[in-house]
């Protein structure tokens, strides 16, 4: 509403600060509010004032039922009846709301919404009532619970808001536009611009939104656009207010005189079916409010000011009669609404006062209203009984007292023993047959058992009801039940959900509100997706793998490097491996090693995660080091000084993970042998004996690190003097510390995760002791003298009990080489380099600080099969990439969740649930030693001929002519696209009761042809790449009807197209990209996501995103082709070079329909056209009479001589 022509007084009004619960009345207010009005002796807020009993209430006939004290003396600013439950809902100019239940008008609810701003528009929803101030949208509960805050810019001024639909919302006010926000992500999505600014008043029919404004005129926009369909000028002054029912619009509002604005007697009145002014409506008070009240005629209710009330017809003559008088406590009336079954009006008052009219003595606010929920009384006295028969009642019914005493359940640790689970004995069969070759015994399998399984039976009863009976692979919590122990939420499995639509409308932003990208978790073997996010950031190996290219078709390096280069291209949208999976699943020895899972196991969760990862990570560091090994070594990679980091014989991988180590075995004859060796990581080696003893002895993390490095043990090994197998002292000493130390931690059984458990809690106990002890030293400090403890000038701040928790795991660690070849390791914190100095240099004393960088877990969840997640510290430089500031985080990566956490739960593990899995230390200034600098190695020589692999390939059968020298793509160059695929797995879905499908696992498609044409010059249209994909892996179906792709068209051996591998089109591709060129075609989006390629969207000029409305369907090529270019393709098949030039024309078509972009209303008009010949055309292209496939070789024919 427009309170321009108000009383002036109302201008000068303070908000006086009474609170919710305890107004008190002004002294300066009106005395005569005291009639009317009961204060308790405690001065405490106001019952509803009931009607004298002498009042009756006829049927049809609106009268005064109740009245009631909002907030004493502060004016009511808007009234909303709630449309789910019977609630009025009052707002103040004092930023207070409050409810009130029923015709009793009962007060339910009272809270503040804003401590300054006045409350202007409240609308309820589903789960809440959305409230609108000055420039803040707030959504609460009923209760007053805050659902969300969203705060809007300092310079808005809101005053009205519209629901379109049941998540999206319009907020208009004084400036010139409105704001479309979605309900569900709490995000701005549209910005729409308003040719007359001071939208107060949003109304909404099935045909147009109705904007009013603060000039007097009331704009009527289309529902799709918003764009503005029509205009009244209703007044000269201002718009008070204004309603609309059926094809009715009427208004009131102020005109100018000489003396300022006056109210205009005059409702004018509007015909919406013929867009013109119907005879205006004179009525006998001075109109404020208005609304429609269509029960038996479309009644049309003004309200003044006054109070003043009348019903009249919007066609017809008011009559004087008709008038009804509202007794406002104070002069004026603020606000009206009307309910939803037109039974009850409601009218605030200038003093805080809520008036209620109903025609019936019983009205509902609501045709149906659901029940409204209640506070609960206590239940203590009125306990249900507990039948202790019933094995499944849970004891959380029995009331305990909150007591900090130790509970007589809490039996002691000294009083109880583990019973582990005894093994089965072994076969006697096996036993009786088996054969011992020095300490190693060897039988027959008697096949009594299924291979690799032992029956364990816990419980011989109640073992079928226990749903939970399946868990994880992982021995960890066998003994418990894991399913008890909450998995924090963002560690959990995450999963997408798809829709008709795909992953289109998959809100990723909803799990992943950084830049970096995440990883999708639905290709087969992605469970190492957290490991590639720790690779990724590693710098120096993002820059090494990024500079590396060869001529290996299933290059594990290469392909990495592809994927390295999407995530440095994305901006928190995310990527997914499937090539580099792809040649992964290639690998013999990945295969050899068990690294590729079933999708059964994978799914089921059956597979050992931990142990898998680790072989993963293992098998990983070997690969890129034998794929780099001969390699020469970039420039990019040479140190600070200028000389080469890495031998002729070694790769950069080696000389980054590599350890140099001397093995010497000492036989009981005192025969000794040394040899040389090298390994790319280290596992974790535990005390003997340490599960069994439960003293709690404390065990630096150090001193196991410094055990499993130097490890010595006993062993049979071959003595060439003894000339047999003997007991031999194996003993390792360390020659070169790696610049980054992985450490698998190997924690695969109950008695490694016992020892973790153990040792966090020693490490707890003396933590807090450390920590109480510096406390109570500092008792007789001052003030100030605690105030500086957490400054950085002074100590540093002391970490939070819970920081401390479940911690073992050092955040550095220093490592020095002595002169005897040993190695002394320690932990390191900040507070060593505060009394030691900082780290010497390395040269001169060869001691190193490593700092903790990523920690890979694996999460026990038996309802999902469990789960891999990794915390990692992204750097410095990675930040200044994506979002240009110079910072260190910790983020937690599962899959594509990303989430900044802070540094002590990367080291938090609760052995319950949070199993330790790797661990990356980095040397301190580590990429200080190389020169990170990424060179492109993909060279414009990619895109000249090369030799096919199908051996029976002929001249005849080529459809392409390579690009000459001279035809080199060049920035902005227009290039058409086109690509088709074959499915390798099928869809998996499941049907509902309902009848919907709904997919659990999408199909899995792999890309078999790719096309490029030339967009520009004398041969536009012809196409320089045209390759058909060799796959080795097995097609479930080509898709020949979509795809034009038939059997044995792949196939190598008897392919007559240019056949070629997948890695050789997509260095094509990424030329393309990397060069500049813009990719023309239809439906790019899937195209470039099967391919694995990132494009950035400036790059894309997709035609399917040309040629759609809004909140239409999208046009196929087909008939797009019909509509504008009157041709007829994809008659019989498709052809990806046919697809691709008709995207180009097409492109053309809207360069030349638009101007250039410059006429985008001319374009909506020819869009509106096709909308409409497409809806009664069904979507269908005519079939012709003579059905003619066009020719490949006819295209070529006159440009063969090229």
């Amino acid at each position: 509403m427009n309170f321009e022509g108000l009383d002036p007084g109302l201008a000068e009004y303070a908000p006086a600060m009474h609170s919710a619960l305890d107004p008190v009345l002004d002294a300066h207010l009106n005395p005569s509010l005291l009639q009317n009005v009961e204060l308790d002796p405690e001065g405490v807020a106001l019952e509803a004032l009931p009607v004298q009993e002498s009042v009756h209430i006829m049927e049809g006939v609106y009268s005064e039922l109740h009245s009631v004290v909002a907030e004493v003396g502060v004016p009511v600013s808007v009234s909303h009846f709630d449309l789910h439950e019977e609630m009025l809902w009052v707002g103040s100019h004092g930023g207070h709301a409050t409810s009130f239940f029923g015709p009793t008008l009962e007060r339910y609810s009272s809270f503040q919404v804003n401590g300054s701003d006045d409350i202007r528009q409240i609308h309820s929803l589903e789960n809440g009532i959305l409230f609108l101030t000055k420039n803040n949208l707030k959504y609460m509960a009923r209760g007053g619970l805050i659902i969300f805050d969203y705060l809007l810019d300092e310079t808005e001024d809101m005053h009205s808001l519209l629901l379109t639909d049941s998540s999206t919302l319009l907020v208009g006010g004084l400036q010139n536009h409105i704001l479309e926000i979605d309900l569900n992500t709490v995000q701005e999505t549209q910005k729409y611009a308003v040719e007359t600014p001071g939208v107060t008043i949003m109304r909404q029919t099935n045909r147009f939104f109705f904007c009013g404004h603060t000039s007097g005129k009331v704009s009527l926009r289309d529902l799709r656009t918003f764009k503005m369909e029509h205009e009244f000028d209703a007044f000269s002054g201002s718009l008070s207010d204004f309603d609309v029912h059926g094809n009715l619009l009427a208004t009131c509002g102020f005109s100018s005189r000489l003396t300022g604005l006056a109210c205009d007697r005059f409702l004018k009145v509007y015909d919406l079916r013929m867009m013109r002014a119907i005879t205006p409506l004179q009525v006998h008070v001075d109109p404020a409010f208005l609304r429609f009240i269509p029960t038996y005629t479309s009644r049309l209710a003004i309200i003044s000011q006054s109070g003043q009330c009348q019903f009249c017809e919007p066609t017809g003559l008011a009559n004087p009669a008709d008038i009804f008088h509202v007794n406002p406590v104070g002069p004026l009336l603020m606000t009206f609404d009307v309910s939803a079954s037109k039974q009850a009006l409601a009218f605030g008052d200038s003093e805080g006062c809520v008036h209620l009219w109903t025609d019936s003595p019983e009205p509902s606010f609501n045709p149906y209203s659901r029940e409204t929920e209640f506070a609960l009384p206590c239940l203590v006295d009125s306990l249900p009984p507990l039948d202790w028969s019933q094995d499944l009642l849970p004891l959380s019914l029995i009331p305990v007292p909150l007591t900090t005493d130790t509970l007589l359940s809490d039996w002691p640790a000294a009083n109880s023993a583990p019973a582990p689970r005894r093994a089965p004995p072994v076969d006697a069969e096996i036993l009786r047959t088996m054969k011992k070759v020095g300490f190693i015994g060897y039988a027959p399998n008697p096949r009594t058992r299924l291979r690799n399984q032992i029956p364990y039976r816990l419980k011989e009863s109640d073992s079928e009801f226990d749903s939970f009976s399946q868990v994880t692979e992982s021995p960890i919590g066998r003994e418990e039940e894991p399913h008890l122990h909450m998995v924090s939420k963002k560690y959990r499995k995450v999963t997408i959900k798809y829709s008709k639509l795909g992953l289109e409308d998959f809100d990723f932003k909803h799990y992943n509100k950084t830049l970096f990208a995440g990883l999708e978790p639905h290709i087969p073997n992605a469970y190492c997706n957290c490991m590639i996010q720790v690779l990724y950031f590693l710098e120096p190996v993002r820059c090494l793998i990024q500079n590396h290219l060869c001529q290996k078709e299933f290059c594990l390096a290469c392909e990495l490097g592809f994927l390295f280069h999407m995530l440095d291209l994305s901006r928190g949208d995310p990527c997914q491996g499937s090539n580099f999976l792809r040649a992964f699943r290639t690998i013999p020895e990945a295969s050899a090693l068990g690294l590729i899972l079933a999708d059964s196991d994978e799914a089921s969760g059956k597979g050992n995660l931990a142990r898998l990862i680790q072989r993963w990570n293992r098998f990983i560091l070997t690969q890129l080091h034998q794929d780099l090994q001969e390699l020469e070594v970039p420039q990019a990679y040479r140190g600070a000084g200028g000389s080469s980091f890495c031998s002729s014989g070694d790769s950069v991988i080696g000389q980054l993970f590599s350890c140099e180590m001397e093995n010497c075995s000492l036989c009981r004859c005192g025969s000794e042998t040394v040899r040389a060796s090298s390994t790319l990581l280290f596992t974790l080696s535990y005390p003997e004996g340490s599960n069994s003893d439960k003293t709690g002895k404390n065990c630096d993390f150090a001193q196991v690190l410094k055990r499993s490095i130097c490890l010595e043990q006993n062993t049979q090994a071959w003595c060439d003097n003894c000339e047999k197998y003997q007991p031999t002292i194996q003993t390792r000493n360390i020659r070169h510390l790696p610049d980054i130390l992985v450490i698998n931690c190997e924690v695969n059984s109950l008695k490694e995760a016992d020892f973790w458990r153990m040792q966090a809690e020693v490490a707890f106990k003396m933590a807090i002791k450390k920590h109480s002890g510096e406390i109570s030293k500092k008792k007789e400090f001052a003030l100030a003298d605690w105030k500086e403890l957490g400054s950085p000038e002074g100590m540093l701040m002391c970490p939070s009990i819970e920081e401390l928790k479940n911690v073992w795991l050092p955040f550095s660690i220093q490592m020095k080489m002595t002169k005897n070849k040993g190695l002394d390791v320690c932990n390191w914190t900040d507070g060593d380099e505060m009394q030691w100095g900082p780290a010497r240099a390395e040269e001169e004393h060869g001691v190193y600080v490593y700092d903790l960088m990523a920690t890979v877990v694996h999460i026990l969840d038996s309802r999902t099969g469990g789960s891999l997640v990794a915390h990692i510290k992204v750097g410095e430089t990675y930040h200044q990439r994506k979002e240009g500031v110079t910072h260190q985080q910790w983020y937690l990566f599962n899959d594509f969740l990303i989430e900044p956490i802070d540094k002590h739960e990367a080291v938090q593990f609760d052995m319950n649930w949070k199993v330790p899995a790797i661990l990356y230390y980095i040397k301190r200034n580590l990429n200080s030693k190389y020169n990170l600098n990424i060179k492109n190695p993909i060279e414009a020589s990619v895109l000249l001929a090369e030799a096919s692999l199908a051996r029976k390939q002929r001249k005849t059968h080529t459809t392409f002519i390579p690009l000459m020298l001279n035809e080199m793509p060049q920035v902005g160059d227009l290039v058409g696209l086109d690509a088709e695929f074959v499915t390798l797995n099928e869809e998996e879905a499941e049907l509902r009761s309902d009848g919907t499908k709904s997919t659990i696992k999408p199909s899995q498609m792999s890309v078999a042809r790719i096309t490029c044409v030339r967009g520009q010059g004398p041969n536009e249209g012809i196409p320089f790449i045209d390759d058909y994909i060799s796959t080795q892996e097995q097609v479930v179906d080509y898709l020949t009807q979509y795809s034009g792709i038939k059997p044995g068209d792949l196939d190598a051996k008897i392919s007559s197209k240019h056949l070629t591998t997948l890695k050789s089109t997509y260095l094509k591709l990424r030329f393309l990209i990397d060069i500049g060129v813009k990719f023309v075609g239809h439906g790019l989006q899937k195209d470039f996501r099967v391919i694995n390629l990132m494009v950035p969207k400036d790059q894309v000029l997709d035609t399917v995103y040309l040629f759609h409305m809004p909140r239409k369907r999208m046009i196929s090529l087909r008939f797009l082709a019909w509509y504008f270019l009157d041709l007829k393709i994809q008659g019989e098949t498709h052809d990806s070079i046919e697809d691709a030039r008709t995207a180009l024309q097409l492109y053309r078509k809207y360069l030349e329909l638009s101007k250039n972009g410059t006429e985008p209303e001319s374009f909506h008009k020819v869009l509106k056209g096709l909308y409409e010949k497409g809806r009664k055309m069904d979507w269908k292209v005519p079939e012709p009479e003579g059905q003619t496939s066009p020719k490949n070789a006819a295209v070529f024919s006159s440009v063969l001589a090229l």
